[in-house]
């Protein structure tokens, strides 16, 4: 299972204005690029002042409402931790503590410097130490406990096929590049890449101690050693197919497929007792990948195993360590992603802090920011689109009954999450020590992270857990509980307006919930059951109309150029496409069922009330990024750039072409029999 997470650009606070008090229309007029014809380009129509004007701040490499977002609510973290951090000895909330003591050993950047890799060379030792395949799997599963999860992973998942019980599953990883392709292609840009990859690799040998020489040989191993998995790894469009990521089966048939690590063993060293029987069940997601790994672990030397733990050790440390480990990691980094400088340290803790205990931070910042009015609102909306969705599922043409009769059943059992958790996360056993490195901190926050992730494994779905901290800016459909969260972080104004009307809402926050409601019925999600299970409900006939239709967006985004002759992958991006047009049809239909029986609305600001829903949801997408950061997002990210999220659903709605005047042969109107209306 893979949780279907929107990279939004904006959410809106999910209230509704009551249209008799707007004063404004929600629309920034300011961006608004006049010199461009909506028919043309309607992205830059509805963004190009801005874009054409801003500029990226060096220490990222985009800019835009979601970071906008991100860094307000950042500030308001900052508050909360620099609290606790200074009170830490007179706070009696022991977990408000930890977040303080965690921040401060964080933000300790004297201590790092004097520290070096000291912290972790105990780790490096043992590694160092591995002179048998025996000592090696036993180290092996010693780092998957404090997660270093290379060269694989192993975790908890929903089962698939029975969503109620959550399963052991492996997955492929294990690369320091950001996906295979990185490893596979011959162009110029790839060569010179992977050439610099082992540059960096050796450095970071050298820093930590290695002669020159040393180190260069160890960092071609290293390189040596991802290839191998590189090529046994499966395709980021492959890894989107959940019929093939599903392949349950005994931990005796795991042990004669991949032989060469001693799997009774291994579960036992991580504490796993349900899955002490050779009867018992795991999934291996992809099994080419792990007899791969067993081969490695038969037949590579131990010299090329120690050269590729020790440097993922380093690599995961390097933000933490001195300066020097991280000023070589941002300069190997920012190749592929182009920021121009680091980010200051206290947003790096942040970010920390929320990854090692994010409902704790989040819990004091949703007292703050997020009131229970707004998720009473939020639901309320919910509600809405939801009615719209049975409505568009109920008049499809394409579909036949027996297959609309299971998709209603599948749209009325969805469960909302709405702001934050119904039961907390409980940190008691982290230890997080004031005054300790901060490393170590991290590596026992991993700790305890890995240890309450294996012990879900044999056990029944825990329904209420979040995925996502209270102040993400961020949005999720999970297929096994067939559920949608939104979490409070992107509940916030901007995007928002209490003195707007009702279409930039609709446009923006509505569009973003069908969204999500529509990954539900995208490629992916609509092989999963009301119930969450990969299990077929669809006719042969419906099946055959849907991947026609879905074939044509496949079509449609493959011909969008991105960044200078790079397309867009319409595979890759297919599930993301198909659920924003169907979030947008969803929330255009939603409001002009809000409009019902009431007087026709006047302009605002110059434009109709359906002109000012496509506006609101296009400047919801408004997003600057550097080349860099455009094609590793290309490369590697199942979202197209946001000027394809924009124009792309839109030309394939007559609604929009309606409403701005558009004619046949203009941009922003598909031709009929290219168009492609699933939901």
């Amino acid at each position: 299972m893979r949780l279907r997470i929107t990279a939004l650009a904006a959410l809106a606070l999910c209230a509704l204005a009551n249209t008799a008090l707007a004063q404004s229309s929600g629309i920034q007029l300011g961006q608004i690029d006049k010199t461009c014809q909506p028919c043309r380009d309607f992205y830059q129509y509805a963004n190009g002042a801005w874009t054409d004007t801003v500029s990226i701040p060096a220490m990222y490499s985009s800019i835009g409402v979601g970071r906008e977002m991100f860094d307000r609510n950042q500030d308001m973290l900052h508050s909360v931790l620099i609290s606790a951090a200074q009170n830490i000895s007179g706070e009696s909330n022991e977990t408000l503590v930890k977040v303080g003591a965690l921040y401060a050993t964080l933000m300790d950047s004297a201590r790092a410097e004097r520290d070096g890799v000291t912290p972790i060379q105990p780790y490096l030792d043992r590694i160092n130490a591995i002179q048998s395949r025996k000592v090696l799997l036993s180290e092996l599963a010693d780092m998957h406990k404090l997660g270093l999860l290379v060269p694989f992973y192993f975790g908890a998942q929903a089962d698939a096929k029975q969503s109620q019980w959550m399963l052991g599953t492996f997955y492929q990883g294990g690369l320091g590049l950001p996906e295979r392709d990185y490893y596979m292609k011959t162009d110029t840009a790839s060569v010179s890449l992977r050439k610099a990859y082992v540059a960096h690799v050796a450095k970071t040998f050298q820093l930590a101690g290695m002669a020159a020489d040393a180190a260069v040989r160890d960092a071609e191993r290293v390189m040596a050693f991802e290839m191998a998995l590189a090529k046994a790894s499966r395709p980021n469009v492959e890894l989107r197919d959940p019929d093939k990521n599903y392949n349950k089966i005994t931990v005796r048939e795991l042990q004669k497929q991949v032989p060469a690590i001693a799997w009774a063993d291994y579960f036992a060293s991580l504490g796993v007792a349900t899955l002490a029987s050779p009867d018992s069940f795991v999934n291996v997601a992809q099994p080419d990948f792990m007899k791969e790994v067993s081969r490695q672990v038969a037949s590579t030397p131990l010299e090329s195993w120690r050269a590729y733990l020790r440097y993922h050790a380093i690599d995961n440390s390097a933000g933490w360590l001195s300066q020097e480990f991280f000023d070589e990691n941002f300069t190997f980094n920012a190749r592929l992603t182009g920021a121009r400088a680091p980010l200051p340290r206290w947003k790096r803790a942040a970010d920390a802090v929320d990854g090692a205990l994010g409902e704790a931070l989040g819990r004091a910042w949703v007292e703050k920011n997020f009131t229970p009015a707004a998720k009473a609102r939020m639901l309320e909306l919910v509600d809405n689109l939801q009615r719209a969705y049975q409505k568009r599922i109920e008049s499809l043409a394409w579909m036949s009954d027996a297959t609309k009769k299971q998709a209603l059943v599948k749209l009325s059992t969805f469960t909302r999450k709405i702001g934050y958790p119904d039961r907390w996360r409980d940190y008691s056993a982290i230890k997080i020590q004031a005054g300790q490195p901060a490393i170590l901190n991290l590596v026992e926050s991993n700790r305890f992270e890995r240890a309450r992730d294996l012990a879900k494994i044999g056990k029944a779905v825990d329904r209420n857990e979040w995925f996502l901290s209270p102040p993400t800016v961020n949005a999720y459909y999970n297929p096994p509980n067939n559920e949608i969260v939104f979490p409070a972080g992107i509940l916030q104004p901007p995007m928002f307006d209490l003195n707007a009307d009702d279409a930039a809402n609709y446009g923006a926050i509505g569009m973003v919930i069908g969204h999500e409601l529509t990954h539900g019925f995208d490629d992916e999600g609509s092989k999963y059951d009301a119930e969450g299970n990969l299990k077929n409900w669809w006719t042969e006939g419906d099946r055959k109309a849907f991947e026609e239709l879905a074939g044509r967006i496949d079509q449609q985004y493959s011909g969008y150029v991105a960044v200078d002759t790079l397309k867009v992958n319409g595979k890759l991006t297919l599930g993301e496409n198909i659920a924003d047009l169907g979030g947008l049809t969803m929330a255009y239909y939603a409001y002009q069922a809000s409009l019902e029986g009431k007087p026709r609305l006047a302009n605002l600001d110059g434009f109709t009330p359906e002109q000012r829903f496509f506006l609101g949801f296009a400047q919801s997408w408004r997003r600057k990024m550097r080349p860099e950061r455009l094609k590793l997002m290309v490369n590697t990210d199942p979202h197209s750039p946001a000027n394809w999220r924009v124009n792309g659903p839109i030309a394939n709605m007559p609604e929009f072409a309606k409403a701005f005047g558009c004619k046949a042969g203009d941009a922003m109107v598909h031709p009929p029999e290219k168009a492609a209306v699933i939901w």
